[in-house]
């Protein structure tokens, strides 16, 4: 394998061993839309729970079951298991994150982490091995007296900017220092932080590995950032893909990797090739442009996303790929040049709320896709796509991104692969779920269509 398992815990009876001084453990899964969900037991119930799981109601949960169907099966995982840091609940709290079985023993289809377990299942059955990395930045804002957060100018942590680390004026360098350590406390491997472009913008980069894996750990890493900035300084940190009008959003990136699973090569890397990738990985880019449009409503799940993807803030808009480029919608990252290992493709217009299982799946099946269909991406553009003109552009076929997510709906709508990547009545739920949404927000539509409105703060900021 080309990432390191050799901690990962692989059975009850080690897990029991490693809590046996916890006072409580939190069962958690993720629901359709990407909220964590779950509940809590006294350790002394653990062992049961372990190897029989917990019942619950199914129906209850954001795209699950029907109510005649409604009693579901949460059973841990054992290598999810992990220690929170005590100060979150001033108890010794331990934590598994859960896959959702039916009475009768089989999986639940509608539990996003088994739609991304199958996703890489096949992928490796393909002849592929993928690996998967994010980066989530998000936002830090004190509470006003009355205990309340809107995301206005006064209440944000800092007013520094990109990398700045200067003692004294990064105020928040020594909350991301914490956050840092309680990820490394929950088993998760941070290699970098730093402040964002943003005021009090921050990043957090962790250590890549298989895509539901890095799934897991992208739900830990939001748990992780709240409950540290609440219970450590009271402060919320939000993962709103556009807080601000004129400030920068939060993205989150998605890099991802195939090898061969025999021999742990980079399937993307061509010392010869354009940024030294490989043909196969040009197919593989080919096929996310040409389902990107699709894609935006999985990995742009929300109303708000469509306020970060506009022109002038690094956000991408446009369906182009390049090397180095920041302003092209699939880019290659040339930090070392040459190095096989780093030879990998960045996806830049996902953002923190997406549901990272979903948002995994989605992405495999449409790269796939290029790979059998050999889609070809295009000529890279090496240039600002900011600064073309239209005429440019269109000369060069650059199409654009969905405006908003009604636009993305219908987009996904007539895209059978990513259809076909969730499974019929899966993407008939999360679309049913989606359409709501929009029409929750019709009555808000401000005048100015990139207007932050109050709906989306009150509906967003705390997710």
């Amino acid at each position: 394998m080309v990432y390191d398992r050799s901690q990962v815990i692989q059975n009850f009876d080690t897990c029991l061993k490693l809590m046996n001084n916890a006072n409580y453990v939190l069962l958690h899964f993720t629901d359709m839309l990407g909220f964590l969900r779950g509940r809590t037991i006294p350790a002394e119930e653990a062992e049961n729970a372990l190897r029989e799981g917990i019942g619950f109601d199914g129906s209850s949960i954001i795209g699950g079951v029907s109510i005649e169907e409604s009693d579901m099966v949460m059973k841990p995982s054992p290598s999810t298991f992990n220690v929170c840091p005590h100060y979150f609940y001033d108890k010794s709290v331990v934590s598994f994150i859960c896959d959702i079985y039916q009475p009768n023993g089989e999986r639940l289809e509608s539990d996003p982490r088994h739609t991304c377990q199958k996703a890489v299942e096949k992928t490796l059955t393909e002849g592929y091995e993928p690996t998967a990395a994010a980066e989530l930045e998000f936002y830090l804002v004190q509470k006003s007296e009355e205990g309340e957060v809107y995301p206005v100018e006064n209440q944000l942590i800092d007013k520094q900017r990109y990398f700045d680390i200067t003692p004294g004026r990064d105020i928040t360098e020594t909350y991301r220092m914490d956050l840092s350590n309680a990820l490394f406390t929950m088993g998760i491997i941070v290699e970098r932080e730093q402040h964002e472009a943003g005021s009090a913008q921050n990043e957090i980069t962790f250590k890549y590995s298989d895509p539901v894996t890095t799934s897991d750990n992208i739900m830990r890493h939001k748990f992780a950032a709240k409950a540290v900035a609440d219970r450590k300084y009271g402060w919320i940190s939000t993962f709103m893909p556009k807080p601000w009008l004129d400030k920068p959003g939060n993205g989150m990136h998605v890099h991802i990797g195939l090898f061969n699973p025999k021999n742990s090569k980079n399937m993307f890397y061509d010392p010869k090739g354009y940024a030294h990738i490989s043909q196969k990985c040009r197919y593989f880019i080919g096929g996310l442009l040409e389902h990107a449009k699709a894609l935006c409503a999985v990995v742009a799940p929300t109303v708000n996303s469509y306020k970060r993807l506009v022109p002038g803030y690094e956000a991408p808009i446009y369906i182009a790929w390049s090397k180095r480029n920041r302003s092209a919608l699939i880019r290659v990252p040339e930090y070392f040049r040459g190095k096989e290992k780093e030879a990998r493709i960045e996806f830049r217009c996902p953002d923190p709320l997406c549901n990272p299982y979903l948002a995994y799946t989605v992405i495999l099946e449409a790269g796939l896709d290029g790979i059998k269909k050999k889609i070809e991406p295009g000529e890279p553009v090496d240039t600002n796509v900011y600064h073309l003109s239209q005429a440019k552009r269109r000369e060069l076929g650059i199409g654009v991104l969905p405006t908003s997510l009604k636009e993305a709906l219908e987009e996904w709508k007539s895209d059978e692969v990513c259809i076909r990547a969730l499974g019929k009545e899966n993407a008939e739920k999360y679309m049913e779920l989606k359409v709501q949404e929009w029409r929750e927000y019709e009555p808000h539509i401000p005048n100015n269509n990139n207007e932050v409105t109050l709906w989306e703060l009150q509906k967003y900021l705390y997710a």
